[in-house]
């Protein structure tokens, strides 16, 4: 199994005098990773909330990251697709995975958040259908296809993106928050998936993960694909030296955390009523159920030997790679630590 760093935006504390200070931050977890042997680095989009401040523009922070590393994977985790013109995307990207000497993968997400929409208003209502739609021109296009857009002038025009990538193929993923529709039609596409532990049980994942399996080797053969798949699941992550120094260290910080997180979700106008309805002290008391769940499973929070147990438990589910969640809020000497802990374990668990 493999594993990866994932960033998900958890910088609501920083406040906007330090957002330079995090970037610095993000550049040397990466440094890190990449010299500790780590499979890959995500990062996510995130836009006009307070969860999530430096990550607006993932190919940005990855020409960063590409020029700034020399092996470790180059991630987005995800480009929200409805967002964004697939000649931009592709073109963007194209320019990462040559700074990065081919080392660049996606995740693409249909988003959720309607304040997200600010920047593609007419694309929220049917975002799933244009995710899903805009994969194969997305594979075309990097694959040196030309394609028919309308001009300034609205008459169609043929055109190429620039510049070529380095790789011929793009390894893509498709993020889903749970759906189980998501990850069939991930496997029909035979992207990979990338989902999460969190709000599932180890039956619904195993449940998941067969019917994306089926659906890839059901699936004809895209650009390169294969009829196994790549199950990539997000899970909360920091090995300290023991179960007691977790539940010290990174309680309060995820706690926090998990409440913004909450707050973002209320303030979504597709989201249920209900959510928004939530006091401050229902909200304190669902994040400690949820820091209460991740200890005892799903997560990578814990002892070395808790957390080995857990790697375990999930490559015999079928996941093929952790993206390791590691900026829910802790110190950067801890979230270093945590890093060269969990380093040690994946030579261990080899």
């Amino acid at each position: 199994m493999d594993l990866s760093v994932m960033f998900f935006g958890a910088d609501s504390t920083a406040g906007e005098t330090r957002h330079a200070q995090t970037y610095e931050d993000i550049l040397t977890v990466a440094k890190t990773a990449d010299r500790l042997g780590f499979h890959a680095i995500w990062t996510p989009e995130r836009h006009f909330q307070q969860v999530g401040q430096v990550f607006p523009s993932p190919p940005v922070l990855s020409a960063a990251l590409a020029v700034a590393t020399e092996r470790i994977g180059i991630r987005a985790g995800s480009v929200v697709l409805p967002l964004h013109h697939p000649l931009r995307v592709a073109e963007d990207w194209a320019v990462v995975d040559n700074l990065s000497h081919g080392r660049v993968g996606l995740s693409v997400a249909t988003g959720w958040h309607s304040a997200d929409f600010t920047l593609a208003p007419g694309h929220y209502a049917d975002r799933r259908e244009r995710t899903l739609d805009t994969i194969p021109v997305l594979r075309s296009l990097w694959a040196g296809e030309s394609a028919e857009f309308p001009d300034g002038t609205g008459a169609p025009v043929s055109v190429l993106p620039q510049p070529r990538p380095v790789q011929e193929t793009l390894p893509l993923w498709v993020t889903t928050s749970g759906n189980p529709e998501t990850w069939v039609a991930a496997g029909r596409l035979r992207t990979g998936v990338l989902g999460a532990t969190v709000g599932q049980s180890r039956d619904d994942l195993a449940e998941k993960i067969a019917r994306y399996r089926a659906a890839c080797v059901a699936a004809p053969d895209q650009r390169g694909t294969d009829a196994h798949g790549r199950v990539t699941l997000m899970a909360h992550t920091y090995v300290g030296a023991d179960d007691a120094e977790v539940r010290r260290l990174a309680g309060a910080p995820l706690k926090t955390y998990l409440a913004s997180y909450v707050r973002q979700t209320a303030a979504n106008r597709s989201a249920d009523p209900g959510t928004a309805r939530l006091t401050d002290e229902q909200t304190a008391m669902l994040a400690d159920f949820a820091f209460e769940r991740y200890l005892s499973w799903g997560s990578l929070l814990g002892s070395p030997g808790h957390c080995a147990k857990m790697l375990a438990d999930l490559a015999e589910l079928g996941v093929d790679e952790i993206a390791c969640f590691i900026d829910f809020g802790l110190g950067l000497d801890d979230v270093l630590a945590g890093l060269h802990r969990l380093a040690e374990l994946k030579e261990a668990v080899r």
